[in-house]
């Protein structure tokens, strides 16, 4: 974070599916508040007031807009955050013949989404929280005692609860996903680790897991048949 920046960023409410789309302005300005091209232009020469005035404005847009593509509130968050960083570090880029200052603040946030979304999911990080979330459809079977309104006895509870449906798969798709998901490895060192090829490491992963959510779809218990 730039040491310069002593603007503390307000805090807003969570973004949802139904925000205002990107494509309609803001309401609740006043109608003789300074253009966003002014506004950029005053940030250029380190005000601090005008950047938490472009913050006001667009600040529920362009979460809305990084929720929708990113689908998580914590990313979204976080980039909230980077796209006024961004804002502050690189005003002086901003050029009006090309656009309006909203263009071009939408711009670097959908692209920035974008981009963060695809390195997401290169890391997996959609498929962990489909598997977190079927792990919740396990609610149906009886809790243990004590885990009741306790969040890290539920986590653990889920991480168990994946664990058992782990015992349903072949022993190469178990190795595979045990690996991958609790132990944090990556295809390569799996393959390495199994003695097999990364194509093979690959095919394990994605057969197991095309296995366990069909499990899970059915809502059968380990060491049960589907129904």
């Amino acid at each position: 974070m730039n040491a310069s920046i002593t603007f503390r960023f307000p805090a807003l409410g969570r973004p949802c599916e139904d925000d205002k789309p990107p494509d309609v302005a803001d309401s609740s300005l006043p109608a003789a508040s300074p253009s966003d091209e002014a506004v950029l232009e005053q940030i250029c020469h380190g005000s601090a007031e005008a950047l938490s005035v472009l913050f006001r404005r667009y600040a529920r847009t362009i979460r809305g807009v990084a929720y929708n593509v990113l689908r998580d509130t914590g990313e979204a968050d976080d980039l909230l955050q980077d796209i006024f960083l961004l804002v502050h570090r690189l005003c002086g880029t901003f050029d009006s013949s090309k656009g309006s200052g909203r263009f071009w603040i939408l711009q670097m946030t959908y692209r920035r989404a974008i981009s963060r979304r695809r390195y997401l999911t290169s890391r997996h990080f959609y498929t962990r929280l489909d598997l977190d979330q079927a792990a919740n459809q396990l609610g149906d079977t009886p809790a243990k005692s004590g885990s009741l309104g306790n969040p890290i006895d539920a986590a653990l509870d889920r991480r168990e609860a994946l664990q058992n449906w782990l015992v349903e798969l072949s022993e190469s798709q178990r190795q595979t996903l045990h690996l991958f998901f609790f132990e944090g490895y990556t295809f390569e060192e799996i393959a390495a680790k199994l003695g097999q090829t990364v194509g093979n490491a690959r095919n394990h992963y994605y057969r197991g897991l095309e296995k366990l959510r069909k499990q899970i779809s059915a809502g059968k218990l380990p060491g049960q048949e589907a129904v």
